[in-house]
């Protein structure tokens, strides 16, 4: 036993493909997905930094970089399916860990196991570099939705998307950085030449 399965395995990370089984304009992968949320969460935490608060910069990388790891397993699950229901986003969450437990124990090295349970947990807990995690993940899903919609992609599930990741970035418990992406960054986002109506579904999730 090695870490060569898990090296490979991270190759799989760039075939499997974001919101699957829709028109989109532009396609993404898993893997660059965390790599654009791992400076994201830099980015806001460079934020929160600035404002006084602590963070622990090699939890923050750790969380990042491995958030979506165990989508090697079961893909890429479609945002408004995953929030159809409570008990179906905790069933997911559950075969996650299971699958991701099995691979640790029959994969890595034993001298590493203990490693990787603890940097491949789940990173969305309620520490500050978890809610940055958060951030980070929901400011991807808002921007790649974005990207749909200003280039006039009109699959309803793309507005849904939007509508989501908006109300969750706006309500998360970040002051510092929520304050900077509402003032600073929406305000260029709706600024923007869109073919969809972006300024006016932004509007009727801050007025919700």
């Amino acid at each position: 036993m090695g870490i060569h399965k898990f090296f490979t395995s991270l190759n799989d990370l760039e075939r499997i493909i974001r919101a699957p089984g829709r028109f989109k304009f532009e396609e993404h992968n898993v893997a660059a997905h965390s790599w654009k949320v791992s400076q994201y969460a830099m980015f806001f935490a460079t934020i929160e930094e600035r404002a006084g608060n602590d963070i622990d910069w090699r939890s923050l990388y750790e969380k990042t970089i491995n958030h979506d790891f165990a989508e090697v397993f079961i893909g890429d699950i479609k945002t408004p399916v995953k929030h159809s229901s409570p008990e179906l986003k905790e069933m997911l969450a559950q075969v996650e860990e299971g699958m991701m437990e099995k691979f640790i124990l029959s994969e890595i090295p034993e001298e590493f196991q203990a490693v990787f349970f603890e940097r491949m947990k789940e990173g969305k807990d309620e520490t500050r570099e978890g809610r940055l995690l958060e951030m980070a993940d929901k400011l991807d899903q808002f921007y790649e939705s974005f990207a749909e919609l200003k280039r006039g992609n009109k699959d309803p599930e793309f507005v849904i998307m939007y509508r989501i990741a908006l109300r969750k970035l706006l309500d998360l418990p970040l002051d510092a950085s929520v304050a900077y992406f509402k003032e600073t960054i929406l305000d260029d986002v709706i600024n923007e030449d869109t073919v969809v109506d972006i300024k006016e579904i932004t509007k009727e999730v801050l007025e919700g």
